[in-house]
Order: structure tokens, then C-alpha cells, then sequence
């Protein structure tokens, strides 16, 4: 049987895509590709598939039934990115669903279909070094 560290190694390689039900194709094209600057790369009469540096993102036609609970998707965005965003025209119709309370920039937004999206500068190694300053309530460190 394999332990956890052959699993990583050997089976692991990280994030492969991520796919979102949307009411309305056109909407969340516009949101996508023109607010959040991902790439378009096929459409097709159900769904589309665009790109952002390493994140693959299939759009599907359907029935979209947002989470209610505090999950959400976070996208790396610079700083300067996370800034073009808040000065585009479009931004101003966006819904903001979080303040920011934790290390790194971020910005909480609501696609058009209500998925929770977080817009973050920063990564795992920055977080966990915070925490190393900041540590949560009753944190253990798992990988030590």
C-alpha cells in the first residue's frame, strides 16, 4: 500500500482544472475574459474553455447552485493586477462578498453566477510564514 509521500511523488502533479456551471455563457465570458483577463481558448454550444498562467477553466451551461458555505476558489493575481481589476468600468458592477483579513492582497468578488472567487497576491509559503507571526487558534503544524 502506498504512504502519503509515494502518493505525492509518485501520483501528484498538482491542479488540473476547474469547472463552473454558469446560467448565461456570454455573461460569464465577458466576466472571465474581460474583467479577470483569463484567455478564451474554445467555445462551443454548452460551455467554453479559457486559461489564466496554469489554471484551466471550463465554463459549463447549466443550472448554476453556488456554495453557500465559506468555500470558494482563490486565483493568483499580482498586486498590479488585483489593481487593474478594481479600475476597470466593469468592476463596479461586481459583488464584493468578503473584506480581506488575511496575509497577502486579496479581493472577495462574486462571479455573475454567485461563485465565491478570491483574487489573491501571495502564495502557501507567504501564509505560512505569517502564521509562524499570526497563528490561528489551536494551529498544529502537520509537516514539520
Amino acid at each position: 500500500m502506498d504512504t502519503s509521500a509515494e502518493l505525492s511523488s509518485a501520483h501528484q502533479q498538482g491542479f488540473n482544472h476547474l469547472t463552473l456551471s454558469v446560467n448565461d455563457l456570454d455573461q460569464s465570458l465577458a466576466f472571465y475574459q474581460g474583467l479577470l483577463g483569463f484567455t478564451g481558448q474554445v467555445r462551443w454550444a454548452q460551455g467554453a474553455y479559457l486559461s489564466y498562467g496554469n489554471c484551466w477553466l471550463c465554463l459549463a451551461l447549466g443550472e448554476s447552485q453556488p456554495s453557500q458555505d465559506y468555500s470558494h476558489f482563490a486565483l493568483s493575481f499580482g498586486a498590479n493586477a488585483l489593481q487593474a481589476v478594481r479600475e476597470k468600468k466593469a468592476f463596479s458592477q461586481v459583488s464584493v462578498w468578503q473584506s480581506n483579513t488575511s496575509e497577502g492582497a486579496s479581493l472577495y468578488i462574486l462571479d455573475p453566477d454567485g461563485h465565491k472567487l478570491e483574487l489573491h497576491s501571495g502564495d502557501l509559503s507567504s501564509r505560512l510564514a505569517s502564521l509562524k507571526h499570526r497563528p490561528y487558534k489551536d494551529l498544529q503544524w502537520l509537516n514539520l
